[in-house]
C-alpha cells in the first residue's frame, strides 16, 4: 500500500514536471529562432562588408593598372631616348648621358614595384571574390534555414503548446475528480447525519411510543389514544424530514411540475430561511427541454445561491431565466462583496476548495454551453450562462451532469 501511495504522488509530480519541461522547451525554441536570425544577419553584414571592400579594391586595381600602363609607355620612350643617346653619345654631355641612364633605371625599378603591387592587389581581389561567394552561399543557407526552421517551429511550438494545454486540462480534471470524491463523501456524511438526527431519532421515538400504546390499550384507552395522536405527529414530522432529504438529493417536482415552479419554490424557501431578498424573473416561453438541461440549471442556481449565502455577504440576489429560440440563458447577480477573478485559477487547483464556480463551469461545458463570471471587489458578482437546447455533435446525451 505504501508503494502505491508513492506511485500516485510521483504521477502527480511527473505531470507538473512534464508541463515545466514543455514550457522550457518552447522558450528554448524561441530563443534558438532569434539566435538563427542573429547568425543570418551577421552573415549578411559580412557579405555587405566584403562587397564594399571588393569594390574599393577593384578601384585600386584599375588605378594601378592605368599607372603601370603609363609607366610602361614612359619606359619605352626612355629606352628609345637612351638608345639614341648611346648612338650619338658624341653629341651629348656626360651629365646628359648619366641622366638618361638614371631615368631609365628609375622607371624600370618603379615599374617592377608597381607590377608587384598589381599582382598583390589582383590576388587579394580574387581572394575577396571567393570569400564573397562563400559568404553569399552562407546567407542563402541561413535564409533557407530560417525558412525551414520557421515552419518547424510553427508546427513544433504549436504542438507543444497544445500538449501543455492538454496537460493542464488533465491536471484540472484530476483535481475535479478528487473534488468529486471529496464532495461525495461529504454529501454521504451530511445525509447520514441528517438521517441519524432526524428520521432515525423519530423512528426510535415511534417504536417507544408504539410500545407505550401497546401497554396502555388494555389499561387506559383515552391515554392510549393520546399517545397515538403524539405518535401520528412524530410520524408526520419524520415524513417531512425524509421529504426534505429527498428534495435535497433530487427534487421530484422537477419531473412533476417542471423547472420554473421548482426554482420558485426553492428560491422562496431560501429567502425565508436566509433573509436575503431574491427576485426571480423569466423571459420568453418555457419549452420542453431535456432532463439533463433542467437539472443542470437547477443545480447551478442551487450552487450559486449557496455560494452567495456562504461568501458574498449580499442583501439582494436576482435570478433571470430567458428562453431563446435555440438555447436557454441564465443570469445570476448579487450585490455582495465580490472577488478578484484572477484568484479563480488558484482556487480551482485546490481540492479542498469545494466545487463552486469550477463545478458550474464543468456542468455547463458538458452540455456544450458557455459560462462567464464577472466580479469586482465591492461590486458584486454576475454569472452569465448559455446552454443550447441541442447539443453539438460528438457530445453524448448522458445524464452525467447530475452528481
Amino acid at each position: 500500500m505504501y508503494v502505491r501511495g508513492r506511485n500516485m504522488s510521483n504521477y502527480k509530480f511527473d505531470i507538473a514536471r512534464l508541463d515545466s519541461i514543455i514550457k522550457r522547451t518552447i522558450d528554448a525554441i524561441n530563443n534558438t529562432k532569434y539566435e538563427i536570425y542573429d547568425i543570418a544577419e551577421g552573415a549578411r553584414r559580412e557579405c555587405q562588408r566584403l562587397e564594399e571592400e571588393l569594390q574599393n579594391l577593384k578601384i585600386q586595381v584599375n588605378e594601378l593598372v592605368n599607372t603601370v600602363e603609363n609607366m610602361e609607355r614612359e619606359l619605352r620612350e626612355s629606352k628609345k631616348k637612351l638608345a639614341h643617346v648611346n648612338k650619338h653619345f658624341d653629341k651629348y654631355s656626360e651629365e646628359e648621358l648619366k641622366e638618361a641612364y638614371e631615368k631609365a633605371d628609375n622607371l624600370r625599378i618603379g615599374l617592377a614595384v608597381k607590377r608587384e603591387q598589381e599582382q598583390y592587389l589582383i590576388k587579394r581581389r580574387n581572394d575577396l571574390e571567393v570569400r564573397l561567394k562563400e559568404a553569399s552561399r552562407t546567407v542563402q543557407k541561413a535564409e533557407s534555414l530560417i525558412s525551414n526552421v520557421g515552419v518547424v517551429l510553427e508546427y513544433l511550438s504549436g504542438d507543444l503548446q497544445e500538449m501543455s494545454i492538454q496537460i493542464e486540462d488533465m491536471q484540472q480534471k484530476q483535481l475535479f475528480g478528487l473534488r468529486i470524491i471529496k464532495a461525495q463523501e461529504e454529501e454521504r456524511q451530511r445525509i447520514a447525519r441528517e438521517i441519524h438526527d432526524g428520521p432515525a431519532q423519530s423512528m426510535s421515538n415511534v417504536v417507544i411510543k408504539a410500545e407505550v400504546c401497546e401497554r396502555l390499550i388494555d389499561i387506559d384507552v383515552e391515554k392510549a389514544r393520546k399517545e397515538l395522536r403524539n405518535l401520528k405527529k412524530i410520524v408526520r414530522y419524520s415524513l417531512q424530514d425524509v421529504r426534505k432529504i429527498i428534495y435535497k438529493l433530487r427534487p421530484m417536482s422537477l419531473d412533476d411540475l417542471g423547472l420554473i415552479p421548482t426554482l420558485q419554490k426553492f428560491l422562496l424557501t431560501f429567502q425565508e430561511e436566509s433573509g436575503i431578498a431574491i427576485s426571480f424573473k423569466t423571459i420568453g416561453t418555457c419549452c420542453d427541454m431535456k432532463p439533463e438541461i433542467s437539472l443542470t440549471i437547477f443545480r447551478i442556481v442551487q450552487e450559486a445561491i449557496s455560494n452567495v449565502n456562504k461568501h458574498a455577504n449580499a442583501q439582494n440576489v436576482a435570478v433571470i431565466l430567458e428562453f431563446l429560440e435555440n438555447s436557454i440563458r441564465l443570469c445570476i447577480f448579487d450585490d455582495g462583496k465580490g472577488f478578484r477573478t484572477e484568484d479563480l485559477k488558484k482556487t480551482s487547483q485546490d481540492i479542498y476548495s469545494g466545487f463552486g464556480l469550477y463545478s458550474m463551469k464543468e456542468r455547463v461545458e458538458l452540455l456544450s454551453g458557455e459560462f462567464q463570471v464577472n466580479s469586482e471587489l465591492g461590486k458584486g458578482t454576475r454569472l452569465n450562462i448559455t446552454i443550447p437546447f441541442a447539443k453539438k455533435e460528438g457530445v453524448t446525451n448522458g445524464t452525467g451532469a447530475d452528481s
